[in-house]
């Protein structure tokens, strides 16, 4: 009979449960992190998660929103484009995905926006209604000076959303701009 202090066999199930015990203790730390905004500390724990386990979706999700949070969004990308991998039905990675892309709108490219509208076009197709996605567009939209695209997507915040004050202010600032008389200086 094997002496249960040094089977081995024992010794690695009790290791994989203490690594799994971690792993959720770490996951639930991570979360409560994300949901008070502290993305920085959140990614110390969920390196640590991915570690253990580097295809969990959930995983994945969180570190790839902890680094946007964070202001890491060329980290985001490809953590997020994994786990769009492991599971392309999911909205809310799509939608991560898309912030990723784009970075701080004040200084992204054409490039960027343009994969993040991409992604949000996927979010669309999963979850019509999926919240802030149009007026995330919208405002792409009106960086790029594209009044009507943006008029659309104000529209389709509100349909999917009536109550988004946000929304309807954005929708009647763009309808004034796109309704305005041209002149030649705003050429």
């Amino acid at each position: 009979m094997t002496d249960p202090i040094h089977d081995p066999e024992e010794h690695e199930a009790e290791s994989d449960k203490q690594t799994e015990e971690q792993f959720r203790r770490q996951m639930s730390q991570a979360a409560y992190l994300l949901a008070h905004g502290n993305g920085e500390d959140a990614i110390i724990l969920l390196e640590r998660c991915f570690a253990i386990h580097p295809d969990d979706v959930d995983l994945l999700t969180n570190l790839g929103g902890a680094y946007i949070l964070a202001g890491h969004h060329r980290y985001a990308i490809p953590v997020l484009e994994r786990a769009s991998e492991l599971d392309p039905g999911n909205p809310a990675i799509w939608s991560n995905l898309a912030a990723a892309y784009l970075g701080k709108l004040v200084i992204s490219n054409r490039e960027g926006q343009d994969r993040a509208l991409s992604a949000y076009r996927r979010v669309i197709e999963i979850e019509p209604d999926y919240p802030n996605v149009h007026y995330n567009m919208g405002l792409i939209f009106i960086d790029r000076r594209e009044w009507d695209e943006a008029y659309d997507a104000f529209t389709r915040a509100i349909k999917a959303n009536p109550h988004d004050t946000d929304a309807h202010a954005m929708r009647a600032r763009v309808d004034e701009i796109r309704n305005r008389p041209s002149s030649p200086e705003a050429n």
